[in-house]
């Protein structure tokens, strides 16, 4: 082991300097994973376990992980707005996640019964999609503007 080291021996290994969005997004990104976690685990419990049709099952899972989502990323991600209650906070939060539920839905749809996509799949292809929708959307209308 000790050759393994030779050369590093004295100096600090650091990480690449990230710009700030860099870093906004690698936690977002972070944040979304564990979203999908929660959300695929759901998605499978519910087809496999509980005999749910795929899109009610979908929905269903897609909530349970905004309400996941909101609490990281408010938490971790995105710094409050001066000037917006929490109120106004969530019911921006909860309108452009509405969006992403049908924009979710759709490519659940269009994936598993027009191109006979397995659910499965099909939910790692929409998930893909869908985030780039939310990173932007919630930087928009919910990230500090300091």
């Amino acid at each position: 082991m000790g050759s393994i080291l030779k050369g590093f021996h004295g100096h600090k290994l650091r990480a690449p300097h990230l710009t700030p969005g860099t870093k906004e997004f690698t936690k977002f990104a972070l944040v979304g994973l564990a979203s999908l976690v929660v959300e695929y685990a759901s998605l499978l419990a519910l087809v496999e376990l509980a005999h749910m049709d795929y899109l009610v099952s979908t929905t269903l899972a897609f909530i349970v992980s905004v309400v996941v989502n909101y609490y990281l990323s408010l938490r971790f991600v995105f710094d409050h707005r001066d000037g917006m209650s929490r109120r106004r906070e969530f019911t921006i939060f909860a309108v452009l996640s509405a969006v992403g539920l049908g924009l979710n839905d759709l490519y659940m749809f269009v994936g598993v019964t027009m191109f006979n996509i397995g659910y499965q799949l099909m939910k790692l292809i929409s998930t893909f999609f869908v985030t780039w929708y939310n990173y932007f959307s919630r930087r928009h209308f919910l990230a500090s503007r300091a």
